[in-house]
């Protein structure tokens, strides 16, 4: 450890669930990196909904859908919540992590079931240990991804981790490919804007379903076509049938809820529908001939693989993706950040930002 780094840092901790109040921004003694191990000064760290919905305990439990619980179940506290992380590291807790240090890095949040590129991830940074939102944060060494060579600034490379991981993990299980039509539900949030970007980066003609207002943003990320977000899901549906009359080959879904059976029909036979979020409502009624008679996958997709993280790392590190940032505040901020992102009047990503950093 460097005599540069200091004893204490700033922090927001969540102290239980509940509404802002439940976050408190305080000094905290600096972490220190075991072995395996590196510590980051975080320069900026971004807002995911998991952060809200954690803090807020709203994720349920098998069987008893409003209990208080993470998204794996219990949460520790106190908790240090952020899982979109970039900065530079400071220190290693062994030799073998030393040429790491120095470097630019985006962190993969994820805590996986097991050591390979397949592996499935079953914990997360913020969630299961202490994330970013704080002026240093501990992680494995190898899950730094070195950023040194990327053209992204550290607040468009905290955009990345969650939102563009969960968006390039939804697009590897779902088989997006170039000439394709997939339609791309929420498209002005993080993951919907992210898998607006990475779908039309490979190829594919891409419909995006948005709010008004938030149209040309959505088209400056690669949209060929945008359908307002309606009350009435017919409607969005009818207006999907306009804008792929010959159909959809995929459905990539953060939002669930009464579009799923109003746009089902219009996937093609072989299609796929793939689906990373639930806001729009958990539970949906559908007609399950829909899925067997034309032979249309249904792919639950959380978060990202390994090898799924690895392939988003290359496109960052080569210019290929430019996340947007909404708006940045400063750490000791974060509720009025957090009051932001839930209105969700913005286009991309919030960002924090560590004092100092």
């Amino acid at each position: 450890m460097g005599d540069e780094i200091p004893e204490t840092m700033q922090a927001a901790v969540l102290t239980r669930f509940g509404g802002p109040e439940a976050l408190e921004v305080r000094s905290v003694p600096v972490p220190r990196p075991a072995q395996g191990q590196v510590l980051v000064r975080v320069r900026a760290a971004a807002i995911n909904n998991t952060d809200l919905w954690t803090r807020r305990g709203a994720y349920g439990l098998p069987g008893d859908p409003q209990a208080l619980a993470g998204w794996r179940g219990p949460v520790e506290f106190p908790r240090i919540q952020g899982g979109d992380i970039a900065g530079t590291v400071v220190a290693a807790g062994d030799g073998d992590a030393d040429g790491l240090v120095g470097r630019r890095v985006v962190v993969d949040p994820a805590i996986y079931d097991r050591d390979a590129d397949d592996a499935n991830p079953v914990g997360l940074l913020g969630s299961e240990a202490d994330g970013g939102f704080a002026s240093f944060v501990v992680a494995r060494a190898d899950r730094m991804v070195d950023m040194d060579a990327s053209p992204l600034s550290f607040e468009e490379l905290a955009c990345l981790p969650v939102a563009y991981g969960t968006a390039t993990g939804m697009l590897e299980r779902g088989g997006i490919r170039g000439g394709e039509t997939v339609l791309v539900t929420g498209a002005s949030g993080g993951v919907g804007l992210a898998a607006v970007q990475l779908a039309a980066a490979r190829g594919a003609s891409v419909i995006a379903v948005t709010a008004p207002g938030k149209e040309e943003p959505v088209r400056e990320a690669g949209a060929s076509a945008v359908v307002l977000r309606d009350a009435d899901p017919a409607q969005v549906a009818d207006a999907t049938s306009k804008a792929a009359p010959d159909g959809l080959d995929a459905v990539v879904d953060v939002v669930g809820g009464p579009l799923l059976p109003a746009l089902l029909e219009h996937v093609r036979d072989g299609g796929r529908w793939v689906i990373a979020g639930a806001i729009g409502g958990a539970e949906v009624p559908f007609d399950l001939r829909r899925l067997y008679l034309h032979n249309v996958s249904l792919v639950g997709s959380s978060m990202h693989t390994p090898a799924h993280f690895a392939r988003l790392a290359a496109d960052a590190v080569a210019g290929r993706v430019r996340p947007r940032v909404a708006a940045s505040f400063p750490l000791g901020e974060i509720a009025a950040a957090q009051e932001a992102f839930a209105r969700s009047a913005h286009v991309g990503k919030i960002v924090l930002v560590p004092a100092g950093a």
